[in-house]
């Protein structure tokens, strides 16, 4: 039986992590330039995707199904590398490229997202730094002894009782 549906999800698969991948460091680009409106058009751009690829991962999930179905392998666990032992030669060899292929690309965005939030992390820490050399400092919250002014009769100094009379 013929693994063409699963090839298929799988081509998809890969273009959209690419594209996503591609995405990532447009982002990484605009993170360093401080573009907010150019952020957040990439950011509804990257949902989209992700949307996207959840529904092509169903499809492929549901092809997976319906290919150990047909080869009567249904108690296999239903992945990639279950179709890999069960399809033709030739379509072991792209099925297997496909999987590499995502993986690696799968390994970049991971890679692109990590550099992306460590700089938004460190614009962050910036930005905080910022605002405490620019705010006044808070005043202490807690009781302090009040500070006495020169000349004013010190109670707390002088006792009451003479031990010279």
């Amino acid at each position: 039986m013929s693994a063409q549906n699963i090839i298929t999800a799988m081509e998809k698969l890969v273009k959209l992590h690419k594209s996503l991948y591609d995405l990532a460091e447009k982002k990484t680009q605009i993170i360093k330039t401080g573009d907010m409106d150019a952020l957040n058009k990439i950011m509804i751009d990257e949902q989209k995707h992700v949307k996207a690829i959840g529904m092509i991962e169903r499809e492929r999930e549901q092809s997976v199904l319906e290919f150990l179905q047909r080869n009567n392998s249904a108690e296999l666990v239903p992945n990639l590398s279950s179709c890999i032992g069960l399809a033709e030669d030739s379509e072991k060899e792209t099925l297997n490229d496909l999987k590499q292929s995502l993986v690696e690309s799968v390994l970049k965005l991971k890679v692109a997202n990590y550099l992306n939030q460590q700089l938004i992390y460190q614009s962050l820490q910036f930005i905080n730094l910022s605002l405490d050399m620019v705010r006044p400092s808070p005043k202490a919250f807690n009781y302090e002894k009040p500070v006495q002014q020169k000349g004013q009769y010190q109670a707390g100094n002088r006792s009451y009782f003479n031990s010279k009379a």
